[in-house]
């Protein structure tokens, strides 16, 4: 689509001409800086007055610092498509921008302005995003794509309740919300996993694309949300270990069942593919492991929590940052073939994280340090090999 002049076009910094530019590269690198920082916080390298403390930090950044930048600069970048609409570029998404990096300065060094501020700041950036969201989806009045704005929203409350918990030293709170969160984030890679796999399994292995079935896209996304309900309900009543259990179990199967009728053995060759659909077996996976960890409370849940977190968002994430980087700077998808090796760091960051405390726990920290050290060179691949391309224009010289 033609949707802006060129010569407009050639006027804006190439980093700010679509939102995936900025939010996909500073992104990355700021979960590179963060994870970082917090092994050498874990090591007793560095003592940092972090906003909330060291652990809320890590949580509350990870998924609302990293993930949610993620997430946004995909979203703005993908509304252009639904829409035809120009997406968010120039000015306004430097300033969009800006109001993300200022949050995670204060959220580090919370005593620049005080806690307060410092809240109000980080909590501004979803709702800000979201407007951003709104505006093209309601020019052309498409329901079908305005789901994804209260879903921001959703993150946005989840994000306040944590300010919440910190501000009002409940800490008995903060964790429920954080579970929220990585529900939240959970939901929406179902969805857009949903959306796309299919497409994208078809056209790279030259194969018939599988059709939905409804009745198990309804089972997923239903049992999932009603997982973020229950979590949302957990700091006003108790809800039933069994129930959650329950909704995990029918979660990770029906996306067990999906994964499946997608054949991902189809996709070895393909590292754009195999990488997507091993992050989506970590969300299964995941899914199943947490139902059965509410039942049995032997099971380490702190641990399990991780195959979302890591295998998943970690994973899909950089499956899908590696694809749309290549797609919407002009190029063919045919990734540098070293980011074989950073999917693969990804997939040992996982089971290290996980199984390795797990099993081995006299070894926690070295096992902790693999995981993240595999992060942040899977993650400083990324950078290195596609920061070139977010930073300078499309190659085929065309807008975006």
């Amino acid at each position: 689509m033609q949707i802006t002049d060129l010569a407009e076009e050639q006027k804006i910094t190439p980093l700010f001409r679509l939102g995936f530019r900025p939010f996909f590269a500073f992104g990355a690198l700021f979960s590179v800086l963060s994870l970082f920082i917090w092994a050498l916080f874990l090591a007793g390298k560095v003592s940092i007055n972090f906003y909330g403390g060291a652990t809320f930090w890590h949580i509350h950044e990870m998924i609302f610092g990293f993930v949610c930048a993620i997430v946004v600069g995909f979203l703005l970048t993908a509304v252009q498509n639904w829409t035809g609409q120009r997406g968010l570029s120039g000015t306004p998404l430097l300033l969009l921008f800006l109001l993300w990096l200022f949050g995670r300065v204060v959220m580090l060094f919370p005593d620049v302005l005080g806690n307060q501020i410092s809240s109000y700041i980080d909590i501004a950036f979803l709702p800000v995003a979201a407007v951003f969201l709104a505006l093209p989806i309601m020019k052309v009045k498409q329901s079908r794509n305005m789901f994804f704005v209260p879903l921001l929203l959703l993150f946005t409350l989840a994000n306040i309740l944590m300010h919440v918990g910190v501000n009002a030293d409940d800490v008995t709170q903060i964790i429920p919300t954080a579970y929220i969160a990585v529900m939240l984030v959970t939901l929406l890679m179902s969805i857009m996993a949903g959306r796309v796999t299919p497409m994208f399994t078809a056209n790279g292995t030259q194969t018939a694309k599988v059709a939905p079935l409804p009745a198990l896209e309804l089972t997923i996304n239903i049992s999932l949300l009603l997982l973020v309900l229950s979590y949302f309900l957990t700091p006003l009543m108790a809800v039933n270990s069994s129930i959650k259990a329950s909704l995990f179990l029918v979660a990770g199967i029906s996306q067990m069942l999906r994964w499946l009728r997608w054949k991902p053995w189809i996709t070895l060759g393909v590292p754009l593919l195999w990488s997507l659909h091993g992050a989506l077996f970590f969300i299964w996976f995941g899914l199943i492991a947490l139902g059965i960890g509410h039942i049995h409370d032997t099971l380490p849940l702190n641990h399990l929590w991780h195959l979302l977190t890591v295998g998943g968002m970690g994973g899909l994430i950089l499956a899908m940052i590696s694809r749309v980087t290549l797609g919407h700077t002009g190029r063919a998808l045919a990734p540098p073939k070293i980011i074989s090796f950073a999917f693969i760091l990804m997939l040992i960051a996982t089971i290290s994280r996980v199984f390795g405390p797990w099993f081995m726990s006299e070894h926690y920290s070295v096992l902790i340090n693999i995981s993240v050290l595999c992060w942040l060179t899977s993650y400083g691949i990324f950078i290195i090999k596609y920061g070139p391309m977010l930073l300078t224009p499309r190659k085929d010289g065309r807008p975006g």
